[in-house]
């Protein structure tokens, strides 16, 4: 017979039996970095929170009241070795995690591209370009380099760089494989960019990081790190689905839905991504790239006619002056 304080053991274990300790055990490289700083840091911060615990329950013991073995020093007030040790070892952390944030910023910033350094990267490979789509509540991905797109599932190979471009059709959303790399936010009528590699194949979790409305608890994607010849047939195998992503099939995915099934298209209009991100996918729009362009080019109209006024009014200023010389020189 189980016994009632084993209730909660048998619980916790039966409920953390299919987690996936993605975050803890990465197989990409920038998750891996990711992994890395998150454990050094920990480890720091515990360098000073382990200690100050058992001081305190020391202290706490010895100095009681009753029946306690440290000596009693009511003259006590200042001890140089004390004060060194509570500012010394604090700021030695801090200037640790210091460098330790400057560098990992640096070296994993989103934005940077992967270069050899990075493990399973070549000198000179092409990045796998992915184009992803938030939407109410399902994720699109354009394969460009392939003339292919999909629902909720994404495949790259392994060792091989990827290149994200990440935006969103309403609201801000975040784009988050745990095992791959970090978060990257993606919003309506901007770009983000987020490098990463996978080095393990496998099929991972991708979801949604951000609360975004009812439908954000099944915005769940899955991601496969595959083999080159696996990724040539998963390749193969979406472009002969027969369905094209037209524009009148991208506005039935419009409709906010949420937990929908995977899906696979031909992606043949090479612009609608960008007209995506630009917010003019529908017959007559202007397309907001187009308008700042016009824009920049109104208001460097109107400053090259402003320069064009000054110098009227210059060389008008500067003929009088020539003008007024003349007349006295010849008074004189």
């Amino acid at each position: 017979m189980i016994r009632y304080k084993h209730i909660p053991v048998i619980m916790s274990s039966i409920l953390l039996s299919g987690c996936q300790f993605d975050v803890l055990a990465p197989s990409g490289y920038i998750a891996e970095q990711l992994r890395d700083v998150l454990t050094i840091t920990t480890v720091l911060i515990l360098v000073i929170v382990l200690p100050v615990m058992v001081t305190i329950v020391v202290f706490a013991v010895r100095y009681r009241k009753s029946k306690g073995t440290g000596a009693y020093d009511p003259e006590f007030h200042h001890s140089s070795q004390l004060e060194l040790l509570i500012w010394a070892a604090p700021l030695i952390i801090i200037i640790w995690l210091g460098a330790l944030t400057w560098v990992s910023t640096h070296k994993l910033d989103p934005y940077r591209p992967l270069d050899t350094e990075a493990t399973g990267v070549t000198e000179g490979e092409i990045p796998l370009k992915i184009q992803v789509v938030s939407m109410d509540w399902k994720w699109l991905f354009f394969y460009p380099q392939y003339g292919v797109a999909t629902v909720n599932e994404v495949a790259a190979p392994v060792d091989r760089p990827i290149r994200f471009v990440l935006t969103s059709t309403e609201v801000m959303n975040a784009f988050y494989v745990p095992a791959l790399a970090g978060m990257i936010y993606t919003m309506p009528s901007m770009q983000t960019q987020l490098h990463a590699v996978m080095n393990k194949p496998g099929v991972y979790k991708g979801r949604s990081s951000h609360y975004s409305g009812a439908g954000f608890s099944g915005m769940r994607f899955k991601f496969h790190g595959l083999s080159d010849g696996d990724f040539d047939e998963w390749i193969k195998t979406v472009g002969s689905t027969g369905e094209i992503l037209n524009r009148d099939r991208y506005g039935e995915l419009l409709k906010p839905s949420s937990r929908n099934p995977v899906a696979y298209f031909k992606a043949e209009d090479d612009t609608l991504y960008h007209d995506i991100v630009n917010r003019c996918v529908e017959p007559g729009q202007t397309c907001m790239d187009e308008m700042m362009s016009h824009q920049k080019h109104a208001e460097n109209a109107t400053t090259g006619l402003f320069n064009i006024k000054d110098d009227l009014c210059l060389a008008s200023v500067e003929g009088s002056a020539s003008l007024g010389d003349s007349t006295t020189s010849r008074s004189n």
